[in-house]
């Protein structure tokens, strides 16, 4: 690899933090553990307030730059068509922002709940159930995608407007704190604050991602999860995402996720068709109505006058801000890099609602489909995440349908290519982040992709096998603090340029 390709003055000092954090966490890992949770429940009892007014302030962040006089803003040139069709764009957004989270969550989020409900209500109950699947609902709703995207319009701004050759953090910061900032010690801080951030973050998404495939294949072959079984679903895995990586965005990303949505299209009609599908729909219905009537507690609630210990989604809600804070800068950087001839309105309700839309429909069925058969008595759901790996409840609820062992192969591989799509996109992303090419003009080097992928699945390995990606976990969350700060100096620096550009009047379609 040629130096010049890769800027080793942020990727260096990134690396070199990564294995100095992961090092301590792996050879102490329950004093680590202990140590971070007691910070991050000191925050959940202190602040809660401020990462739930965080995520509806984003949403009226959102909602501003689309319908005011910056959303007519073209992110390039306006004669330009847009590089995606909107199918296409949607889908990678969606493949990007739901992942294969979705899956887990869709499935089994609401046993969490309806074993620790909100004050005042029975756990099991059906007002619990209720709860349940409304909550998993919320979490994959506006606030999430709105701090997912919200660093975007000003990235979008750099690359595809102003044309400027880097696609980071500090250069989007330029237009506030000037060029010393920008190119020395402070923009550098930046730059490689995102690095461990995302590298932190993926490393994580990797190896809590593997027991997703691997205790079905337990089911399916009755087999022991092992690391043995964990490591080669591991290198399969990333052996397509860093195929997916190295074609690029066009012939590997845009494919897998559009195929990905006919395929999880079938799965939802499969269900639907050979499981309760009259409940799932009736039961759909409910938790969407249930929701919205709560919308608003969930998103400020915070039981300040409840005694106790936290509830389930008291704690989860903060944990879960935080967490997509975390990933907010690369979702944002990613969603900027491919929305070249779209309106700022365009991509940020685009990022608002299509994910938001597949994500309650997967919730629907999947979330039903476990509901229906802990009520009629064919499964007891919720004492299974109570007694096993949460995960091993999965096959055992899909082999359930007729065909079961048919329902967990689409399963797999649907969760397969999301967790595929998610991390070939974080390694393209990253690669064109540490790039010293004008990525206003090309993609980053094939080789650097494949290097990054290389060093995610280093760390995640190493992390699974010695321990140390449970703490890891934590500081994710914990890294999404000084995000959210850039979140809204971000938005304020989008504007800025857009307004000394007077953008809003011509460079419009």
């Amino acid at each position: 690899m040629r130096k010049k390709l890769i800027d080793y003055k942020i990727f260096v000092p990134s690396l070199i933090i990564m294995i100095g954090i992961s090092i301590p966490f792996a050879l102490y890992e329950a004093e680590s553990l202990e140590l971070l949770n007691a910070i991050f429940d000191s925050i959940v009892n202190n602040f809660s307030w401020g990462y739930l007014w965080y995520g509806v302030i984003l949403v009226v962040a959102g909602l501003y730059l689309s319908f005011s006089k910056y959303g007519q803003v073209v992110l390039g040139d306006p004669k330009e068509k847009p590089r995606f069709t909107l199918f296409e764009y949607a889908s990678i957004l969606i493949a990007m922002g739901v992942g294969s989270t979705i899956m887990r969550t869709g499935m089994l989020q609401w046993t969490s709940v309806a074993n620790d409900p909100p004050a005042g209500v029975e756990a099991g109950s059906a007002e619990a159930l209720l709860w349940g699947n409304a909550y998993s609902m919320f979490l994959w709703g506006f606030q999430v995608f709105a701090i997912f995207v919200m660093i975007a319009p000003a990235m979008g701004y750099i690359l595809h407007v102003r044309k400027r050759p880097l696609m980071r953090i500090s250069e989007a910061c330029r237009v506030l704190f000037g060029d010393k900032f920008t190119d020395g010690l402070g923009g550098r801080m930046l730059d490689v604050l995102f690095l461990i951030s995302i590298l932190a973050g993926a490393s994580v998404t990797l190896g809590l991602g593997a027991p997703i495939i691997t205790q079905n294949l337990s089911h399916l072959f009755g087999i022991d999860v092992n690391f043995t079984l964990t490591i080669t679903v591991t290198i399969i895995w990333v052996l397509l995402f860093s195929l997916s990586a190295y074609l690029g965005i066009e012939r590997g990303i845009k494919r897998l996720s559009t195929w990905n949505m006919y395929i999880a299209g079938f799965f939802a009609v499969f269900i639907l068709i050979g499981g309760p599908g009259v409940f799932i729909l009736n039961y759909f219905s409910d938790s969407v109505s249930f929701l919205l009537s709560n919308y608003l507690n969930m998103s400020l609630n915070t039981d300040s006058v409840h005694q106790g210990e936290a509830s389930h989604i008291q704690s989860n809600t903060v944990f879960w801000f935080a967490y997509s804070a975390t990933w907010a800068m690369l979702h944002s950087v990613f969603a900027a890099k491919i929305s070249r001839g779209r309106t700022i309105k365009e991509m940020i309700l685009t990022y608002l609602l299509a994910p938001t839309l597949i994500s309650w429909i997967a919730t629907g069925v999947l979330g039903g489909l476990g509901v229906h058969r802990y009520l009629s008595g064919d499964l007891s759901v919720l004492n299974l995440v109570k007694e096993n790996d949460r995960m091993a409840a999965i096959p055992d609820i899909l082999s359930t349908l007729p065909f079961g062992e048919v329902a967990i192969v689409i399963f797999m591989v649907v969760a397969l290519i999301f967790l595929t799509t998610t991390l070939d996109s974080t390694t393209y992303t990253v690669a064109a982040y540490t790039s010293t090419r004008d990525m206003s003009k090309y993609e980053p080097p094939k080789l650097l992709r494949i290097i990054i992928a290389a060093i995610i699945t280093g760390f995640a390995l190493v992390l699974m096998r010695i321990g140390g990606l449970a703490p890891l976990e934590v500081i994710s969350g914990l890294m999404g603090l000084p995000v959210m700060i850039i979140q809204f100096i971000l938005i304020y620096a989008a504007k800025r340029m857009i307004d000394e550009d007077c953008a809003w009047s011509h460079n419009i379609r």
